[in-house]
């Protein structure tokens, strides 16, 4: 199986653009994916259950009517999560990763997206029922018939991985990675992306900063203060740079509706941050001094 294709540094998060979010239009769909690719941005991540399964077919109408054409993007979807909302009939919340749930799952989804290829496939969450060969089977003979051109995982550790890869190959790990949440550096994930050459994607790329106020984010404030004037960059793009400076080459996926900050977040594939700038932030973030 080939690496995946190229995707864009950043990657656009869809999830909060429909019912879970700002509840966008078509015609600001179509704007943003305009002004996404305008700065850069040309890769956009999807799952199904996004929008209780309903923000796929949104982005999709927006873009049939976006006149972008189809190989200038790049699309990423998810599958396997059985949310419990009015869309789907379940009792209880669980994962479904049956050779034919996935199959109908992915093309599900290329019918919703008005697309006759997905870029990247997902499996969203690992299930403690996960059995390799029913996924190998589903995941062949998607990618044999080109409605998918790479495969990977979502949520998923090292030792998962490495179970499903008895199977069929991973080729990326999408996973929460943050300044404030950087437990993938230290638990193995990121060294398997880095030894096995898969795909690192990090959501929530700006972690809680933002939304909490303690005395984590209050020493993290103290160490961009300066910083923004050295790097003539915000705190948001200081926070993404901190991110993929890690030798994983970590693709944020920014989750914001916000044309302007999008656009932000792609310039800060341009700051280049120091080595003792980015200890010092480790430093704020975890409270003390590396060992």
């Amino acid at each position: 199986m080939k690496s995946p294709k190229k995707f864009s540094r950043i990657i656009a998060g869809t999830m909060t653009w429909g019912s879970w979010g700002k509840q966008l239009s078509k015609s600001e769909m179509v704007s943003l994916m305009n002004h996404c690719l305008e700065a850069g941005i040309t890769t956009f991540d999807h799952a199904d259950i996004y929008g209780g399964y309903g923000n796929e077919e949104e982005f999709g109408n927006a873009f049939a009517e976006s006149g972008i054409a189809r190989k200038d993007i790049q699309l990423i979807s998810k599958c396997g999560i059985q949310y419990m909302c009015d869309a789907r009939d379940n009792k209880v919340k669980h994962y479904n990763y049956a050779t034919d749930y996935i199959i109908w799952s992915a093309e599900r989804s290329l019918e919703k997206l008005t697309t006759e290829y997905l870029d990247l496939f997902l499996l969203h969450r690992p299930s403690p029922l996960l059995d390799p060969e029913p996924v190998a089977k589903a995941i062949e003979q998607l990618l044999s018939s080109g409605k998918i051109k790479s495969f990977g995982v979502s949520n998923f550790t090292p030792s998962q991985i490495a179970m499903l890869e008895t199977a069929i190959p991973v080729q990326a790990n999408q996973v929460e990675c943050s300044l404030t949440a950087d437990g993938v550096m230290y638990d193995g994930t990121l060294d398997d992306c880095i030894s096995r050459k898969r795909m690192a994607m990090a959501w929530s790329p700006l972690g809680s900063y933002f939304r909490e106020d303690n005395e984590k984010t209050k020493r993290i404030r103290e160490v961009l203060l300066p910083l923004k004037k050295k790097y003539n960059a915000s705190e948001d793009q200081l926070i993404l740079a901190w991110l993929m400076k890690h030798p994983a080459h970590i693709h944020p996926v920014v989750g914001t509706s916000n044309a302007n900050r999008l656009e932000d977040s792609m310039k800060a594939v341009n700051v280049e941050m120091e080595l003792e700038d980015w200890f010092l932030l480790l430093e704020a973030s975890q409270g003390h001094k590396v060992p």
